[in-house]
């Protein structure tokens, strides 16, 4: 049983979320009375061909592919939080150090993410218009 105490307009309200059935009701009590509560069935995950060797490519035919299925210990890392605006790399792409892989928008002024040495792109985690944290992998360079 999750419980949750909330406080709406001064009002305090303790909410504790109890069985799930398989037809999706909650049982749900507020402030001591009980209520069944009918709940939207979740979203079918989409399932996604995957090509072994090869990181999963997202859906928008973006090179983007998740910080799990990549080794980010070679990748190039976000220096402040922000959102992605443009991706100058591509999978394959031989870069020297200097170039720029990413641009990060940050308190509203654009900076180019450069590669720090010479390599290959093995990996572009992020996608255009994600935000990011800092210290989070942007792109991975071998």
């Amino acid at each position: 049983m999750k419980e949750f105490k909330y406080t709406i307009d001064g009002k305090e309200y303790n909410v504790a979320i109890g069985n799930i059935s398989e037809d999706n009701i909650a049982e749900v009590t507020v402030n001591g009375e009980e209520f069944k509560v009918q709940m939207e069935k979740p979203a079918e995950p989409e399932k996604k061909k995957v090509e072994l060797g090869k990181p999963i490519a997202d859906n928008g035919g973006d090179n983007a592919a998740s910080a799990a299925n990549v080794n980010t210990s070679n990748a190039v890392k976000a220096p402040l939080p922000g959102t992605i605006t443009s991706i100058e790399v591509a999978i394959g792409q031989e870069v020297k150090a200097g170039d720029t892989l990413v641009v990060l928008e940050a308190m509203k002024m654009q900076n180019n993410i450069e590669a720090e040495k010479d390599g290959k792109v093995t990996a572009v985690v992020v996608k255009v218009g994600q935000a990011v944290l800092e210290d989070e992998p942007l792109v991975v360079v071998e």
